[in-house]
């Protein structure tokens, strides 16, 4: 079979363009002209500020040595008079942002970076501070319906106007307030267009060398990322791979093992002492699904494969499994379910559990088997009840109803949907609906799209399901 490499050099090449217009959501938000605007002028400071830099003599960088300008002398009041919003409103954001938002993001992390370094930083990085409380004040615009109120978009446009400066300088907390944006943005649509709100993070987490074991704020700000990453692949249902690629998501691997050792190995011996990264180890095992999906789509319907893939999909096939097991085995004790019962409401078990990152983790695995699963070689056989794409995708539903945190919720939105094309019932397709509705009523995070999608493959006219759910 004769190789066509160019053709996979870019993955996004013939990736579908969806415009705004096509992205409905609860409000118009994501088709402001203004905000569109906005989105490709940060892209351009991105991706034009990365090509300026000298790579070779780029290092893992420090976010408390970094500042993008002369702010470290200034202070809060200074910085929040470039924006004409009332300062109790502000305050307002910021108190929203450690209460309510960090959480959402520092849903895999202990140290809880987002919650409580990043606005300790944003007092000397400007372009920080308007980041989170842009994305404060969007994630309250959308919870409460303010449909009138767009301080986030001032907030979102003044954090743009000083990422420049902070980007010129080397501000390694650029990255930080590129990734809140970014998430900003996918918050406020259908996600869709997922690649092109991170391609920028990614051109930034490979130019400073920042991989999920850099340690610190920068160590939770790629676990962040890389849970986009992964809803987004999950998004994109085999047509593409994740943006960064995933030998960049570890440290390089310097010893003679074969990769995938390499990687399980230091997930595992740093896992079994810090259960929040078994906890990613979840995250880069699910990517890993999507990136085989991805290969095996292309070879399927292009007949094009990898030729710096030596193994055969089987062999591919074959490990994937075995780490996804392996992580199951091997959880730390305070990631096991504290309680499980058959059944919730006759539908679905109950799995409740004491751990929060254990509630999102577990789902991501299960959803990460039901992609291979979906995709078992006819060889392969597999005991029950692991076998079953559908025992898998009853516990992912099973796992939001039992755990209704809020962090959790949003990061179950794609597991949700890989589980949902699974169920057959109307009586599961109601109670589906009911936990997307709740997902963007109490988070304000866009979920109701991802219904729409549902209802087209349960064979349901649009909205029928959603017209009728309380």
């Amino acid at each position: 079979m004769e190789q066509t490499a160019s053709a996979l050099e870019d993955p996004a090449r013939d990736a579908p363009d969806f415009s705004p217009e096509s992205l409905s959501t609860l409000d118009e938000y994501a088709a402001n002209p203004r905000f569109i605007e906005l989105q490709e002028e940060l892209r351009g400071v991105l991706f034009a500020s990365a090509s300026s830099y000298d790579i070779g003599r780029q290092t893992t960088p420090d976010p408390k040595e970094a500042r993008g300008d002369d702010a470290v002398h200034t202070s809060y009041s200074d910085h929040l008079a470039r924006v004409n919003i009332p300062k109790s409103r502000l305050i307002q954001y910021m108190q929203n942002w450690v209460v309510e938002c960090a959480p959402y993001l520092d849903k895999f992390d202990h140290e809880k970076h987002f919650g409580i370094s990043v606005p300790i930083v944003s007092e000397t990085s400007p372009a920080l501070l308007y980041a989170l409380l842009a994305f404060s004040a969007r994630q309250m615009e959308r919870k409460n319906s303010w449909t009138k109120n767009h301080d986030s978009l001032e907030l979102y446009q003044e954090s743009i106007r000083l990422l420049a400066p902070g980007m010129q300088a080397r501000d390694a907390n650029m990255l930080v307030t590129a990734c809140i944006l970014a998430v900003l943005e996918l918050m406020s649509g259908s996600s869709k267009n997922w690649r092109r709100h991170i391609e920028g993070c990614a051109t930034l987490f490979d130019l400073f060398r920042v991989n999920g074991f850099s340690g610190g704020l920068l160590q939770g700000v790629f676990w962040c990322y890389a849970r986009m990453e992964v809803c987004g692949v999950i998004i994109s249902a085999g047509t593409q791979s994740t943006v960064l690629p995933l030998g960049k998501w570890i440290p390089e691997n310097d010893s003679q093992t074969d990769q995938d050792e390499f990687a399980a190995s230091l997930f595992y011996r740093i896992g079994r002492q810090n259960s929040d990264m078994h906890a990613n180890w979840a995250v880069y095992l699910c990517a890993k699904a999507c990136d085989l999906l991805y290969k095996r789509t292309r070879f399927l319907e292009l007949q094009e494969y990898y030729h710096f893939e030596a193994r055969s999909f089987v062999v591919q096939w074959r490990r994937l499994w075995h780490d996804l097991q392996c992580w199951r085995e091997t959880r730390p004790e305070c990631m096991l379910p504290t309680m499980v019962s058959k059944d919730c409401n006759g539908m679905f078990p109950s799995i409740l559990f004491a751990h929060w990152p254990a509630i999102s983790c577990h789902q991501v695995y299960h959803a990460a088997c039901i992609i291979a699963l979906e995709m078992r070689p006819r060889s392969e056989a597999i005991p029950s009840p692991y076998a079953s794409p559908v025992w898998h995708a009853r516990r992912v539903c099973g796992i939001s109803l039992t755990n209704p945190h809020k962090a959790s919720l949003i990061n179950a939105i794609q597991p949700l949907y890989l589980a949902g094309k699974l169920l057959t019932h109307r009586s599961e397709h109601l109670q589906m609906a009911r936990l997307l509705k709740i997902i963007e009523q109490t988070t304000g995070w866009g979920a109701l799209w991802r219904l729409r999608d549902l209802e087209a493959i349960w064979g349901y006219q649009t909205g029928e399901i959603a017209s009728i759910i309380v």
